[in-house]
Parts: structure tokens; C-alpha cells; sequence
């Protein structure tokens, strides 16, 4: 595959059954994710998990996945993952052997439940942001959806990176006070992909 051929061009192939588009948009994005999970969980087996989950659920709902920006859509997926897998980790006492099986179960994905979930948590987010002053939402979204940086979002705004910090530290602020559900909250604040 040529690799100056789009996200959005691979993303239809993959509709139409291409398993070429498949594996050149595995190719370059899993090791982005397997990197970032990495980076959180520390575990070479559970990151694998994680980018396998992430391409086989894009797979599997290849005909119906309307996805708009690709890479947006893998990092809210993995984040989602990683989020489950951090949850699960506190839950489960790590030095009890009996309780291996019972992580292992815990584990288990499932894609539909997991759509639903991330569609849910983006729309409540949407309607929490639309609240926030234009410019703050505009910070917010470059920072957190656009995975730019405190200086590229400073550099494409011409604006001060203080000011960045400053507004973004004001829509976090305010969504931890929209979201009294602590794993909604967990997972918009993660960072895993905006480092």
C-alpha cells in the first residue's frame, strides 16, 4: 500500500472487506498504541491485548463504524482500555493467586457494550463543553482530541502557552464538577495520548 494513501481512503477499503487497508492502518497506528498503553500499565501482554482489542473491534463493525477522525477514535478506544485495565488492577488484590482467573474473566471485552459506553461518555462531554467560553472549548478540544501540545496549540492560536495552561486548567476544573461519575471523569481527563 502506498503510505500516502488516507486514514479516511484506508477506512472505506476496510468497508468494503480490504484486509490490505487493515493491516496498513494497523501498521500505522499499533505501535503508537501499544507504546502510550505501555507507558500507563507497564505490561507487554495486556498492551498487545489492548491494540489486538482496539483493530479487532474496528474489524468486526468494519460496515457500520462511522468514524470521523481515526486517530481520535483509536485513542478513545485504547483510553477506554486502559482505563478498565487501571480500574480492574485496583480492584483485584495483586497478591492473591485464587484471584488470577477471576482478572483474567474480568478482562473479557465486549464491543458492543464498549460503543455504547464511549458514545454515551463523548455525548454527555459534548453537551458539558458547549457550556464552556468559545476559546476554552477550542483549547480543550486541540489539546485533548487533537493530541497537540500546550506550545502547538500556543503557535496555531497566537496566543501565550500560559494562557493555554490557564484555560485548560479552567475546562478541567469544570468538568470534574459536571461529572460526579468518577470513571467518566477518569476517562476524558486521561492524558495517555497528549504527552
Amino acid at each position: 500500500m502506498d503510505i500516502k494513501v488516507t486514514d479516511s481512503d484506508l477506512l472505506k477499503s476496510i468497508c468494503n472487506d480490504d484486509e490490505r487497508a487493515f493491516s496498513e492502518l494497523f501498521h500505522r497506528y499499533s505501535g503508537k498504541i501499544y507504546a502510550k498503553s505501555f507507558a500507563y500499565l507497564r505490561d507487554a501482554e495486556t498492551c498487545e491485548q489492548i491494540v489486538h482489542d482496539v483493530f479487532l473491534t474496528i474489524w468486526n463493525n468494519r460496515k457500520t463504524l462511522q468514524i470521523e477522525s481515526f486517530v481520535g477514535y483509536i485513542t478513545a478506544a485504547a483510553r477506554y482500555r486502559v482505563y478498565k485495565q487501571i480500574a480492574v488492577l485496583k480492584l483485584l488484590p495483586l497478591d492473591y493467586k485464587e484471584d488470577i482467573e477471576l482478572h483474567s474473566i474480568e478482562r473479557v471485552n465486549n464491543g458492543g457494550e464498549e460503543l455504547l459506553a464511549y458514545s454515551d461518555m463523548k455525548t454527555a462531554l459534548d453537551l458539558q463543553l458547549q457550556k464552556l467560553p468559545k476559546r476554552c472549548r477550542e483549547i480543550f478540544i486541540l489539546s485533548r482530541f487533537q493530541m497537540m501540545t500546550n506550545d502547538e496549540i500556543a503557535e496555531k492560536l497566537g496566543i501565550d502557552k500560559r494562557t493555554v495552561e490557564n484555560q485548560l486548567t479552567r475546562a478541567l476544573k469544570f468538568l470534574r464538577l459536571s461529572f460526579k461519575d468518577l470513571a467518566v471523569l477518569t476517562v476524558i481527563l486521561m492524558d495517555i495520548f497528549n504527552s
